[in-house]
Protein backbone atom coordinates (compact mmCIF):
# COMPACT_ATOMS: atom_id res chain seq x y z
CA UNK A 1 0.00 0.00 0.00
CA UNK A 2 1.13 3.46 -0.80
CA UNK A 3 0.51 6.80 0.65
CA UNK A 4 0.04 9.42 -2.18
CA UNK A 5 -0.11 13.40 -1.35
CA UNK A 6 -1.20 15.70 -4.03
CA UNK A 7 0.20 19.54 -3.45
CA UNK A 8 -2.38 22.51 -4.17
CA UNK A 9 -0.81 23.29 -7.92
CA UNK A 10 -1.51 19.31 -8.32
CA UNK A 11 -5.36 19.94 -7.54
CA UNK A 12 -5.11 23.17 -8.66
CA UNK A 13 -6.98 23.25 -11.37
CA UNK A 14 -9.77 20.59 -13.78
CA UNK A 15 -6.67 19.84 -16.21
CA UNK A 16 -4.39 18.93 -13.10
CA UNK A 17 -7.11 16.98 -11.01
CA UNK A 18 -7.40 14.87 -13.88
CA UNK A 19 -3.91 14.12 -14.25
CA UNK A 20 -3.79 13.13 -11.07
CA UNK A 21 -6.47 11.14 -11.34
CA UNK A 22 -4.71 9.36 -14.20
CA UNK A 23 -1.63 8.82 -11.38
CA UNK A 24 -3.87 7.41 -8.99
CA UNK A 25 -5.56 4.58 -11.50
CA UNK A 26 -2.14 3.88 -12.53
CA UNK A 27 -0.56 3.25 -8.95
CA UNK A 28 -4.15 1.17 -7.82
CA UNK A 29 -3.00 -1.29 -10.73
CA UNK A 30 -1.17 -2.63 -7.75
CA UNK A 31 -2.89 -1.83 -5.09
CA UNK A 32 -5.39 0.67 -3.66
CA UNK A 33 -3.88 4.23 -2.19
CA UNK A 34 -4.51 6.53 0.52
CA UNK A 35 -4.78 10.13 -1.07
CA UNK A 36 -4.46 12.95 0.91
CA UNK A 37 -5.02 16.53 -0.92
CA UNK A 38 -4.31 19.83 -0.04
CA UNK A 39 -7.03 23.25 -0.62
CA UNK A 40 -6.81 23.71 -4.81
CA UNK A 41 -3.48 26.20 -5.09
CA UNK A 42 -4.37 29.78 -3.73
CA UNK A 43 -7.60 28.74 -1.62
CA UNK A 44 -6.23 28.77 1.52
CA UNK A 45 -4.52 31.95 0.86
CA UNK A 46 -8.17 33.23 0.23
CA UNK A 47 -9.84 31.84 3.32
CA UNK A 48 -7.82 33.60 5.57
CA UNK A 49 -8.01 36.44 3.68
CA UNK A 50 -11.89 36.16 3.94
CA UNK A 51 -11.45 35.76 8.18
CA UNK A 52 -9.19 38.92 8.09
CA UNK A 53 -12.01 40.63 6.42
CA UNK A 54 -14.81 39.52 8.37
CA UNK A 55 -13.08 40.56 11.75
CA UNK A 56 -12.23 44.03 10.48
CA UNK A 57 -15.90 44.06 10.20
CA UNK A 58 -15.93 44.25 6.00
CA UNK A 59 -19.20 41.67 5.89
CA UNK A 60 -19.83 42.41 2.20
CA UNK A 61 -16.07 42.34 0.93
CA UNK A 62 -16.04 39.00 3.16
CA UNK A 63 -18.86 37.51 1.35
CA UNK A 64 -17.72 38.56 -2.34
CA UNK A 65 -14.83 36.71 -1.30
CA UNK A 66 -16.95 33.41 -0.15
CA UNK A 67 -18.50 33.80 -3.77
CA UNK A 68 -15.29 33.68 -5.75
CA UNK A 69 -14.31 30.52 -3.72
CA UNK A 70 -17.85 28.80 -3.93
CA UNK A 71 -18.01 30.19 -8.04
CA UNK A 72 -14.17 28.53 -8.10
CA UNK A 73 -15.74 24.97 -7.31
CA UNK A 74 -18.81 24.86 -8.90
CA UNK A 75 -16.65 25.17 -12.57
CA UNK A 76 -14.49 22.74 -10.94
CA UNK A 77 -17.38 20.46 -10.95
CA UNK A 78 -18.72 21.10 -14.13
CA UNK A 79 -15.49 20.98 -15.83
CA UNK A 80 -15.07 17.26 -14.35
CA UNK A 81 -17.90 15.79 -13.86
CA UNK A 82 -20.54 14.73 -16.43
CA UNK A 83 -23.16 12.79 -14.68
CA UNK A 84 -25.69 15.12 -14.35
CA UNK A 85 -26.73 12.88 -11.08
CA UNK A 86 -23.17 12.72 -9.48
CA UNK A 87 -22.99 16.40 -10.11
CA UNK A 88 -26.14 17.87 -8.55
CA UNK A 89 -24.66 15.65 -5.32
CA UNK A 90 -21.60 17.04 -4.99
CA UNK A 91 -23.17 20.19 -5.31
CA UNK A 92 -25.36 19.70 -2.57
CA UNK A 93 -21.98 18.57 -0.39
CA UNK A 94 -19.90 21.70 -1.18
CA UNK A 95 -23.19 23.85 -0.34
CA UNK A 96 -23.36 22.68 3.29
CA UNK A 97 -19.49 23.35 3.44
CA UNK A 98 -19.96 27.14 1.59
CA UNK A 99 -23.15 27.64 4.15
CA UNK A 100 -21.19 27.33 6.80
CA UNK A 101 -18.00 29.52 5.70
CA UNK A 102 -20.88 32.20 5.03
CA UNK A 103 -22.30 31.55 8.89
CA UNK A 104 -19.14 31.51 10.16
CA UNK A 105 -18.03 34.92 8.43
CA UNK A 106 -20.98 36.55 9.69
CA UNK A 107 -20.37 35.51 13.32
CA UNK A 108 -16.73 36.75 13.31
CA UNK A 109 -18.27 40.16 11.64
CA UNK A 110 -20.45 40.47 14.36
CA UNK A 111 -18.26 39.76 17.33
CA UNK A 112 -15.57 41.67 15.33
CA UNK A 113 -13.14 39.31 16.82
CA UNK A 114 -10.71 36.23 14.97
CA UNK A 115 -9.47 33.73 17.20
CA UNK A 116 -6.99 31.29 16.42
CA UNK A 117 -9.52 28.69 16.78
CA UNK A 118 -11.77 30.73 14.10
CA UNK A 119 -8.83 30.72 11.91
CA UNK A 120 -8.47 27.12 12.03
CA UNK A 121 -12.03 26.62 10.90
CA UNK A 122 -11.94 28.83 8.40
CA UNK A 123 -8.58 27.13 6.81
CA UNK A 124 -10.09 23.72 6.91
CA UNK A 125 -12.87 24.17 4.29
CA UNK A 126 -10.03 24.87 1.68
CA UNK A 127 -9.65 21.08 1.53
CA UNK A 128 -13.03 19.70 2.68
CA UNK A 129 -13.89 21.35 -0.67
CA UNK A 130 -11.12 20.38 -3.01
CA UNK A 131 -11.24 16.38 -1.42
CA UNK A 132 -15.10 16.77 -1.66
CA UNK A 133 -14.85 17.26 -6.16
CA UNK A 134 -11.88 15.19 -6.14
CA UNK A 135 -12.98 11.93 -4.84
CA UNK A 136 -16.86 12.44 -6.81
CA UNK A 137 -14.32 13.19 -9.83
CA UNK A 138 -12.40 9.83 -9.35
CA UNK A 139 -15.63 7.73 -9.17
CA UNK A 140 -16.56 9.49 -12.21
CA UNK A 141 -13.54 8.47 -13.93
CA UNK A 142 -14.10 4.72 -12.91
CA UNK A 143 -11.79 5.15 -9.65
CA UNK A 144 -13.43 3.38 -6.87
CA UNK A 145 -12.93 5.79 -3.77
CA UNK A 146 -14.18 6.99 -0.75
CA UNK A 147 -14.51 10.43 0.80
CA UNK A 148 -13.31 9.92 4.55
CA UNK A 149 -13.61 13.85 7.04
CA UNK A 150 -10.20 13.23 8.28
CA UNK A 151 -11.23 15.23 11.62
CA UNK A 152 -13.06 11.69 12.97
CA UNK A 153 -9.16 10.38 12.22
CA UNK A 154 -6.79 12.77 13.07
CA UNK A 155 -7.32 13.97 16.91
CA UNK A 156 -5.13 16.19 17.74
CA UNK A 157 -4.30 18.21 20.84
CA UNK A 158 -6.04 22.03 20.91
CA UNK A 159 -2.57 24.16 20.09
CA UNK A 160 -5.01 26.09 17.00
CA UNK A 161 -2.59 26.72 14.37
CA UNK A 162 -0.10 24.39 14.71
CA UNK A 163 -1.71 21.11 16.21
CA UNK A 164 -0.18 17.72 17.19
CA UNK A 165 -1.98 14.61 16.80
CA UNK A 166 -2.35 12.38 19.62
CA UNK A 167 -0.67 9.35 18.15
CA UNK A 168 -2.47 6.02 19.96
CA UNK A 169 -5.83 7.60 19.15
CA UNK A 170 -4.86 8.31 15.38
CA UNK A 171 -3.07 5.18 14.98
CA UNK A 172 -6.50 3.32 16.19
CA UNK A 173 -8.72 4.94 14.32
CA UNK A 174 -6.05 5.01 11.31
CA UNK A 175 -6.68 0.78 11.18
CA UNK A 176 -10.34 0.94 12.23
CA UNK A 177 -11.62 3.47 9.40
CA UNK A 178 -9.10 3.59 6.30
CA UNK A 179 -7.60 0.32 6.67
CA UNK A 180 -10.81 -1.92 6.00
CA UNK A 181 -11.59 0.06 2.88
CA UNK A 182 -8.31 -0.10 1.55
CA UNK A 183 -8.20 -3.64 1.95
CA UNK A 184 -10.76 -3.87 -0.21
CA UNK A 185 -9.36 -2.44 -3.16
CA UNK A 186 -11.21 1.17 -2.64
CA UNK A 187 -9.31 4.08 -2.76
CA UNK A 188 -9.37 6.29 0.15
CA UNK A 189 -9.47 10.48 -0.64
CA UNK A 190 -9.02 12.64 2.74
CA UNK A 191 -7.40 15.80 3.94
CA UNK A 192 -4.36 16.52 5.39
CA UNK A 193 -3.81 19.51 7.10
CA UNK A 194 -6.65 19.84 9.54
CA UNK A 195 -7.69 17.63 12.41
CA UNK A 196 -10.43 17.57 15.48
CA UNK A 197 -9.73 17.75 19.14
CA UNK A 198 -11.23 14.86 21.30
CA UNK A 199 -14.16 17.45 22.00
CA UNK A 200 -14.37 17.67 17.93
CA UNK A 201 -13.26 21.19 17.54
CA UNK A 202 -11.70 21.62 14.42
CA UNK A 203 -7.69 22.21 14.10
CA UNK A 204 -4.91 22.51 11.28
CA UNK A 205 -1.42 21.27 11.64
CA UNK A 206 0.25 24.24 9.82
CA UNK A 207 0.87 25.29 6.80
CA UNK A 208 2.60 22.52 4.93
CA UNK A 209 0.83 19.76 7.71
CA UNK A 210 -0.17 17.77 4.95
CA UNK A 211 2.87 16.39 4.16
CA UNK A 212 3.28 15.67 8.13
CA UNK A 213 0.19 13.63 8.01
CA UNK A 214 0.76 11.98 4.78
CA UNK A 215 4.26 10.62 6.60
CA UNK A 216 1.93 10.06 9.85
CA UNK A 217 -0.36 7.58 7.78
CA UNK A 218 2.33 6.07 6.15
CA UNK A 219 3.95 4.97 9.44
CA UNK A 220 0.70 4.06 10.89
CA UNK A 221 -0.21 1.97 7.75
CA UNK A 222 3.28 0.48 7.59
CA UNK A 223 3.05 1.06 3.82
CA UNK A 224 5.89 0.67 1.49
CA UNK A 225 6.42 4.08 0.25
CA UNK A 226 5.11 7.55 0.67
CA UNK A 227 4.88 9.41 -2.56
CA UNK A 228 4.94 13.46 -2.23
CA UNK A 229 3.42 14.90 -5.62
CA UNK A 230 4.64 17.97 -6.93
CA UNK A 231 5.16 20.03 -9.65
CA UNK A 232 8.68 19.51 -9.88
CA UNK A 233 10.91 16.54 -10.66
CA UNK A 234 11.71 15.97 -7.27
CA UNK A 235 13.98 17.82 -5.00
CA UNK A 236 16.50 19.60 -6.81
CA UNK A 237 19.76 20.52 -6.95
CA UNK A 238 19.05 24.40 -6.26
CA UNK A 239 15.86 26.58 -6.89
CA UNK A 240 15.62 26.50 -10.52
CA UNK A 241 14.12 29.62 -11.54
CA UNK A 242 17.65 30.74 -10.26
CA UNK A 243 20.07 28.31 -12.00
CA UNK A 244 17.56 26.52 -14.68
CA UNK A 245 20.52 24.01 -15.36
CA UNK A 246 19.40 22.83 -11.71
CA UNK A 247 18.87 19.07 -11.95
CA UNK A 248 17.09 16.81 -9.90
CA UNK A 249 18.42 14.76 -7.39
CA UNK A 250 17.95 11.05 -7.67
CA UNK A 251 18.55 9.84 -4.12
CA UNK A 252 19.43 11.89 -0.86
CA UNK A 253 19.85 10.75 2.71
CA UNK A 254 16.60 11.57 5.12
CA UNK A 255 19.38 13.64 6.93
CA UNK A 256 20.12 15.77 3.72
CA UNK A 257 16.06 16.21 3.34
CA UNK A 258 15.50 17.51 6.40
CA UNK A 259 18.63 19.81 6.70
CA UNK A 260 17.55 21.60 3.15
CA UNK A 261 13.88 21.75 4.31
CA UNK A 262 15.29 24.17 7.33
CA UNK A 263 17.37 25.79 5.06
CA UNK A 264 14.88 26.86 2.61
CA UNK A 265 14.20 24.23 0.05
CA UNK A 266 10.27 24.07 -0.42
CA UNK A 267 9.66 21.04 -1.72
CA UNK A 268 9.21 19.53 1.83
CA UNK A 269 8.23 20.09 4.89
CA UNK A 270 10.78 19.33 7.31
CA UNK A 271 8.06 17.52 9.95
CA UNK A 272 7.57 14.82 7.48
CA UNK A 273 10.97 13.11 7.34
CA UNK A 274 10.74 11.98 11.55
CA UNK A 275 7.45 9.55 10.96
CA UNK A 276 9.60 8.04 7.42
CA UNK A 277 12.58 7.70 9.63
CA UNK A 278 10.86 6.14 12.40
CA UNK A 279 9.91 3.07 10.52
CA UNK A 280 12.51 3.74 7.30
CA UNK A 281 10.00 4.29 4.43
CA UNK A 282 10.91 5.74 1.48
CA UNK A 283 9.83 9.00 0.82
CA UNK A 284 9.79 10.10 -3.02
CA UNK A 285 9.16 13.36 -4.60
CA UNK A 286 7.76 13.33 -7.80
CA UNK A 287 6.28 15.17 -10.49
CA UNK A 288 2.05 15.37 -10.85
CA UNK A 289 2.47 15.78 -14.85
CA UNK A 290 5.43 13.78 -15.48
CA UNK A 291 5.28 10.58 -13.70
CA UNK A 292 7.40 8.46 -15.66
CA UNK A 293 10.19 10.70 -14.21
CA UNK A 294 12.17 9.31 -11.66
CA UNK A 295 12.16 12.05 -8.90
CA UNK A 296 13.72 11.68 -5.60
CA UNK A 297 13.90 9.00 -3.36
CA UNK A 298 14.96 9.76 0.14
CA UNK A 299 15.71 6.53 2.19
CA UNK A 300 18.49 5.37 4.99
CA UNK A 301 18.60 2.04 2.97
CA UNK A 302 22.19 1.45 1.95
CA UNK A 303 21.23 -0.15 -0.62
CA UNK A 304 18.91 2.00 -2.90
CA UNK A 305 21.82 4.62 -1.93
CA UNK A 306 24.48 2.70 -3.10
CA UNK A 307 26.08 3.97 -6.47
CA UNK A 308 23.04 6.47 -6.88
CA UNK A 309 24.30 9.91 -5.51
CA UNK A 310 23.84 12.40 -7.82
CA UNK A 311 27.17 15.28 -7.76
CA UNK A 312 29.28 13.68 -5.83
CA UNK A 313 29.08 15.05 -1.82
CA UNK A 314 27.45 17.88 -2.21
CA UNK A 315 23.79 17.24 -3.27
CA UNK A 316 21.79 20.62 -3.10
CA UNK A 317 22.27 24.35 -2.57
CA UNK A 318 19.86 26.04 -0.34
CA UNK A 319 18.62 29.39 -0.16
CA UNK A 320 16.70 31.38 2.53
CA UNK A 321 15.66 35.24 2.16
CA UNK A 322 14.76 37.92 4.39
CA UNK A 323 17.14 37.62 6.90
CA UNK A 324 18.87 39.57 9.27
CA UNK A 325 21.74 39.60 11.00
CA UNK A 326 22.51 40.47 14.70
CA UNK A 327 25.89 40.87 15.71
CA UNK A 328 26.10 41.37 20.16
CA UNK A 329 29.33 42.53 21.26
CA UNK A 330 30.13 42.51 24.81
CA UNK A 331 33.31 42.50 27.12
CA UNK A 332 31.40 40.37 29.30
CA UNK A 333 31.62 37.36 27.14
CA UNK A 334 35.40 37.44 27.67
CA UNK A 335 36.59 34.79 29.83
CA UNK A 336 33.10 34.30 31.65
CA UNK A 337 30.30 31.35 31.94
CA UNK A 338 26.79 32.32 31.33
CA UNK A 339 26.43 35.30 28.97
CA UNK A 340 25.54 32.71 25.99
CA UNK A 341 22.92 31.34 28.32
CA UNK A 342 21.12 34.97 28.49
CA UNK A 343 21.80 36.07 24.99
CA UNK A 344 19.37 33.23 24.07
CA UNK A 345 16.66 33.29 26.87
CA UNK A 346 16.08 36.65 25.10
CA UNK A 347 15.36 34.63 22.03
CA UNK A 348 13.43 32.12 24.00
CA UNK A 349 11.16 35.02 25.63
CA UNK A 350 10.57 37.00 22.32
CA UNK A 351 9.94 33.70 20.68
CA UNK A 352 12.86 34.15 17.83
CA UNK A 353 14.77 31.47 16.22
CA UNK A 354 18.03 31.48 15.45
CA UNK A 355 19.35 30.40 11.96
CA UNK A 356 22.77 30.58 12.05
CA UNK A 357 25.56 31.12 14.34
CA UNK A 358 29.05 32.74 14.75
CA UNK A 359 31.05 33.20 18.04
CA UNK A 360 34.18 35.07 18.31
CA UNK A 361 36.06 36.19 21.97
CA UNK A 362 33.75 39.27 23.15
CA UNK A 363 31.02 38.58 20.05
CA UNK A 364 28.32 36.73 18.53
CA UNK A 365 26.73 37.03 14.86
CA UNK A 366 23.19 35.47 14.41
CA UNK A 367 21.09 35.31 11.80
CA UNK A 368 17.65 35.31 12.29
CA UNK A 369 14.17 36.32 10.09
CA UNK A 370 14.06 39.47 9.21
CA UNK A 371 10.59 39.74 10.10
CA UNK A 372 10.61 38.75 14.15
CA UNK A 373 13.41 41.81 14.68
CA UNK A 374 11.15 44.38 16.63
CA UNK A 375 12.06 47.33 18.71
CA UNK A 376 11.01 45.41 21.90
CA UNK A 377 13.85 42.67 21.04
CA UNK A 378 16.04 44.67 19.87
CA UNK A 379 15.82 47.11 23.54
CA UNK A 380 16.15 43.62 25.15
CA UNK A 381 19.40 42.84 23.58
CA UNK A 382 21.19 45.90 24.21
CA UNK A 383 21.20 45.12 28.03
CA UNK A 384 23.82 42.61 27.26
CA UNK A 385 26.16 44.67 25.15
CA UNK A 386 25.73 46.51 21.35
CA UNK A 387 23.81 45.63 19.00
CA UNK A 388 24.28 46.08 15.51
CA UNK A 389 21.71 45.00 12.66
CA UNK A 390 22.35 44.16 8.94
CA UNK A 391 18.80 43.81 7.16
CA UNK A 392 18.35 42.34 3.66
CA UNK A 393 20.71 39.59 3.74
CA UNK A 394 20.14 36.06 2.88
CA UNK A 395 21.77 32.61 3.71
CA UNK A 396 23.26 30.00 1.50
CA UNK A 397 24.01 26.84 2.16
CA UNK A 398 25.82 23.70 0.77
CA UNK A 399 24.17 20.68 1.90
CA UNK A 400 25.81 17.15 1.13
CA UNK A 401 26.80 13.95 3.42
CA UNK A 402 30.22 14.38 5.43
CA UNK A 403 31.26 17.70 4.01
CA UNK A 404 33.43 18.49 7.11
CA UNK A 405 35.33 15.63 6.39
CA UNK A 406 35.85 16.05 3.06
CA UNK A 407 39.34 17.50 1.74
CA UNK A 408 38.95 20.63 -0.93
CA UNK A 409 35.43 20.80 -0.29
CA UNK A 410 35.31 24.10 1.45
CA UNK A 411 38.34 25.69 0.03
CA UNK A 412 35.84 25.13 -3.41
CA UNK A 413 33.21 26.90 -1.97
CA UNK A 414 34.62 30.28 -0.87
CA UNK A 415 36.86 30.11 -4.12
CA UNK A 416 33.68 29.74 -6.54
CA UNK A 417 32.28 32.82 -4.04
CA UNK A 418 35.79 34.79 -4.36
CA UNK A 419 34.09 37.33 -6.08
CA UNK A 420 30.77 37.72 -3.61
CA UNK A 421 31.20 39.76 -0.16
CA UNK A 422 30.85 36.95 2.77
CA UNK A 423 29.23 38.41 5.80
CA UNK A 424 29.05 35.34 7.86
CA UNK A 425 30.37 31.67 7.85
CA UNK A 426 28.89 28.96 9.51
CA UNK A 427 29.73 25.13 9.60
CA UNK A 428 26.87 23.45 10.37
CA UNK A 429 27.12 21.25 13.20
CA UNK A 430 25.42 18.10 11.53
CA UNK A 431 28.15 17.76 9.26
CA UNK A 432 26.30 18.23 5.87
CA UNK A 433 25.71 21.86 5.95
CA UNK A 434 28.30 24.59 5.35
CA UNK A 435 26.78 27.85 5.22
CA UNK A 436 27.29 31.57 4.32
CA UNK A 437 25.32 34.76 4.56
CA UNK A 438 25.79 37.00 1.81
CA UNK A 439 23.77 40.89 0.74
CA UNK A 440 20.51 39.49 -0.98
CA UNK A 441 21.28 41.17 -3.92
CA UNK A 442 24.01 38.45 -4.79
CA UNK A 443 21.79 35.65 -4.22
CA UNK A 444 21.65 34.71 -7.80
CA UNK A 445 25.58 35.46 -9.20
CA UNK A 446 26.44 33.11 -5.45
CA UNK A 447 24.56 30.10 -6.27
CA UNK A 448 24.95 30.05 -9.68
CA UNK A 449 28.81 30.22 -9.13
CA UNK A 450 28.26 27.57 -6.68
CA UNK A 451 26.51 25.03 -9.31
CA UNK A 452 29.00 25.34 -11.59
CA UNK A 453 31.46 24.80 -9.34
CA UNK A 454 29.56 21.17 -8.08
CA UNK A 455 27.25 20.71 -11.32
CA UNK A 456 29.05 21.58 -13.88
CA UNK A 457 27.45 22.71 -17.10
CA UNK A 458 28.04 23.55 -21.15
CA UNK A 459 26.13 27.15 -19.61
CA UNK A 460 28.78 27.42 -16.80
CA UNK A 461 31.98 27.04 -19.22
CA UNK A 462 30.09 29.87 -21.45
CA UNK A 463 29.39 31.72 -17.86
CA UNK A 464 33.26 31.50 -17.11
CA UNK A 465 35.29 31.32 -19.75
CA UNK A 466 38.77 33.03 -19.99
CA UNK A 467 39.19 36.00 -22.21
CA UNK A 468 41.84 35.34 -24.65
CA UNK A 469 45.24 35.46 -23.72
CA UNK A 470 44.45 35.42 -19.90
Amino acid sequence: MVVMKFGGTSVGTATAMRQAIANIAEEKKTGAPLVVLSACSGITNQLIQIAAVAGAGNLEEAKQLVAEVREFHLDLIKELIGSEELRKEVIENIDVYLTRLERLTEGIEIVGELTERSKDRFCSFGELLSTTVFAAALNEHGVRSEWIDIRTVMITDDRYGFARPLVEICRKNTNEIIKPLLDVGTVVVTQGYIGATESGRTTTLGRGGSDLSAALFGSWLHSESIEIWTDVDGVMTTDPRMVPEARSIRVMTFSEAAELAYLGAKVLHPDTIAPAVEKNIPVYVLNTWHPSAKGTLITNDPELLKGKSHGGLVKSIAVKKAQAILNVRSNRMFGRHGFMSELFDVFERFGISVEMISTSEVSVSLTVDDAAVNESFIKELHTLGEVEIEHKVATVSVVGDNLRMSKGVAGRIFSSLCNVNLRMISQGASEINVGVVIDEGDVAAAVSALHCEFFPSDRCDAIFEKPAGS
